[in-house]
């Protein structure tokens, strides 16, 4: 059953993140976004803003009973900080809810200070969409939406690797087909992103950028017409305007093009998200809950502007690991080993250079991390095969366009504009939507600013 050939109606999937759902305004916001367009039949919530930073200390193994405590009063006190307004019986009842999940995440973590382990850091994480998703759900129903709480556990089942979980997309849609479908025809259903379920029963969590990629799967298994994400920023910018007062908002762009951004810094998508959308070509619009009389970004899989230059993306907390040896000359096997090793220690690369006997290869370290993903253990293994320098404090600056690998001219006005910057690798001609190079860290703001200035002026 097709919750979008049964109604025949438009089916919008709505994503709100956690600043949009942070407080008792910014959900009735969100709830009027609901309202004023009855195609939005799927609602998914991240946890409320502030409470997953306080899940993922509670999730780590040197807490103590006190800490504990604490967190999760904090917690507590930001979902109270929602329920308060509501009417005495409603409030009392979610009250009891809120009361009953923060019973369940004290055992958990106190389970976790005696053995850690990665499946109770993921249920320990799970409990902010649960939270927030229940609360939201009653929200909706004080602005006259007939919304009702769904646990999106019951369809989206993923294998058992804790943390990264992959999703088993053709069980989702026939879960979604039978399961959730039918309930969109007469109600706005609010469920969670991020969480899943393994085959034991067993809480997941989808990693990083999981919620907008839940919002992205539940779009391609119910057949979805549009998956609307509202975060806190008016759509999608040539840059990002904390950099420079020039950036400026995009009407549309392409799947490609959004693609590209998202994967070298763009933090208002995370590419997994997309690939969903594309795969079943449903549009992608971004906007504030804010302000989204304001509008936002249309992402679509063609578009009426093309043009060359589309945005400045910029990733910081990069490094640089330069591998070299004289016997990558005329020999063959070598980068296969190389590879090998990373493969070993499960390192994704991000862009590489070579010449005639070494190569150069950038990682990307998650944000927030404590440290690098080149540990001493891997520059030891590859030592073994050649020499290896490595370099931190680097930022990824990219260019994106379309047609950049046969317009001319393009590295000059590039690197003309940064003639006084030290440009570290310049990476170019593998994609005709992006020019990628290396700063130091310290620069990389000014040749943001500048790039801005010299190509969207």
């Amino acid at each position: 059953m097709n919750s979008n050939i049964t109604t025949n109606l438009p089916l919008t999937i709505a994503k709100f993140g956690g600043t949009s759902v942070a407080d008792y305004d910014a959900m009735m916001r969100c709830a009027n976004i609901i309202k004023n367009d009855t195609s939005n039949r799927l609602v998914v919530v991240s946890a409320s803003a502030g409470v997953t930073n306080h899940l993922v200390r509670l999730g780590q193994s040197d807490v103590s009973l006190a800490e504990q405590a604490d967190i999760i009063s904090q917690i507590k006190a930001i979902q109270l900080n929602i329920t308060q307004h509501f009417s005495a019986d409603i409030e009392r009842a979610l009250n009891t809810e809120i009361e009953s999940l923060l019973e369940a995440l004290s055992v958990l973590a106190l389970a976790q200070s005696k053995q850690y382990n990665l499946q109770h850091s993921d249920a320990i994480l799970s409990f902010g969409e649960q939270l927030s998703s229940r609360i939201f759900a009653q929200v909706l129903r004080v602005a006259d939406v007939a919304g009702e709480y769904f646990n999106v556990q019951e369809v989206m089942k993923t294998n058992s690797l804790f943390g990264k979980a992959v999703v088993d997309v053709a069980q989702l849609r026939e879960l979604c087909q039978s399961e959730l479908a039918p309930k969109l025809v007469n109600k706005v259903i609010v469920t969670q992103g991020f969480i899943g379920q393994d085959a034991q029963g067993n809480t997941t969590t989808l990693g990083r950028g999981g919620s907008d990629y839940s919002a992205a799967l539940l779009a391609e298994a119910l057949s979805g017409t549009n998956l609307a994400i509202w975060t806190d920023v008016v759509g999608i910018f040539t840059t990002d305007p904390r950099i420079t007062d020039q950036a400026r908002s995009i009407a549309e762009i392409s799947f490609g093009e959004a693609a590209e951004m998202a994967t070298f810094g763009a933090k208002i998508l995370h590419p997994a998200t997309l690939i969903p959308a594309m795969r079943c070509n449903i549009p992608v619009f971004v906007g504030s809950s804010k302000e989204p009389e304001k509008g936002g970004t249309q992402i679509k899989k063609k578009v009426d502007s093309n043009p060359t230059y589309r945005s400045i993306a910029l990733r910081r907390e990069q490094t640089l690991v330069t591998v070299k040896s004289p016997a990558m000359l005329h020999a063959s096997g070598f980068l296969a080993n190389v590879f090998a090793i990373l493969a070993k220690h499960e390192l994704s690369v991000d862009l590489i250079t070579t010449s005639e006997i070494s190569v150069a290869l950038t990682f990307d370290n998650p944000v927030g991390s404590t440290q690098s993903q080149i540990t001493s253990a891997v520059v030891e293994e590859l030592e073994q095969l050649c020499e290896v320098s490595v370099e931190h404090g680097l930022s990824l600056v990219a260019v994106i366009g379309n047609g950049l690998t046969r317009a001319k001219g393009i590295g000059q006005s590039i690197f003309d504009t940064l003639n006084d910057i030290n440009v570290r690798l310049i990476c170019h001609g593998a994609s005709a939507n992006n020019l990628c190079f290396l700063v130091n860290e310290a620069d990389a703001n000014t040749t943001v600013e500048k790039l801005h200035k010299a190509l969207f002026a």
